[in-house]
């Protein structure tokens, strides 16, 4: 028996795209608020300066202690992909364009501590691909809640570090951090849903120069739309189908 190339390839590829439709559970974009700040921490900050010229001016010089960031706020956007074999368990990939940064002063003698009496603001913009595990609950009312757990690597897509510059400045160019989020997502029209999220996103590890250890922190509100395929009554593309008695 002779067979038709052509039309095995097209029920192959019918039968993978339903495949397709069955793990794929959505598509959707954002807009962020984002709240970012750094945190300095000296693990000499305990310890007397001792060479001959410092202990001379300042018999009592210590080494600069732990410094906290003024937060910055700035904003961010994203898109991202759904998917799932289940209905509780999902993965969820994204790119993301976030903005980060802080208000600082600048650290003028670093023998006695002493800053800079104004802020200077430093700003980074990070180009992301973040994944995470999403778990879904059921709320009601064709409502959901669910909480994420996953990992944004990052690449800085630019910065401006005019504050503490010796560190702020040292951040690198590819990087990665951890993210725990929750949220809310109700019908909007149709197939599509709109939500809410809100994420917390520090560094996984500190970053050292020299005695300092510092690492960031972000907060991230989101607000966005998901769009939603339908449910198929029948998930398997091999199951057979019922079509009527004349059949």
């Amino acid at each position: 028996m002779k067979v038709n190339s052509k039309l095995v390839f097209a029920l192959a590829l019918l039968c993978n795209l339903q495949l397709f439709s069955q793990f794929f559970k959505g598509i959707g974009v954002y807009g962020a608020l984002t709240d970012s700040r750094r945190k300095y921490r000296n693990t000499e900050a305990d310890k007397r300066q001792f060479t001959p010229i410092d202990f001379a001016n300042n018999p009592d010089a210590y080494n600069p202690p732990d410094y906290i960031a003024k937060e910055r706020l700035s904003w961010g956007a994203g898109i991202f992909a759904e998917f799932s074999k289940g209905y509780r368990v999902r993965w969820q990939t994204e790119a993301s364009y976030t903005n980060k940064g802080d208000k600082e002063k600048s650290l003028i003698d670093p023998y006695t501590g002493t800053r800079s009496s104004g802020f200077a603001t430093n700003k980074f913009t990070f180009i992301q691909w973040n994944n995470y595990l999403k778990f879904f609950n059921q709320l009601g009312y064709a409502s959901n809640w669910y909480y994420m757990v996953g990992v944004r690597l990052e690449y800085k897509f630019r910065s401006s570090t005019p504050a503490n510059a010796t560190f702020s400045g040292a951040t690198p160019l590819i990087w990665y951090s951890g993210d725990v989020g929750v949220g809310f997502e109700f019908p909007f029209i149709k197939n599509i849903n709109w939500f809410n999220e809100y994420h917390w996103n520090p560094d996984v590890y500190n970053l050292k120069k020299v005695t300092t250890n510092y690492r960031n922190r972000t907060f991230e509100a989101r607000i966005g739309l998901v769009y939603r395929p339908k449910r198929k009554s029948i998930d398997d593309c091999n199951a057979p189908k019922y079509r009527g008695p004349a059949y």
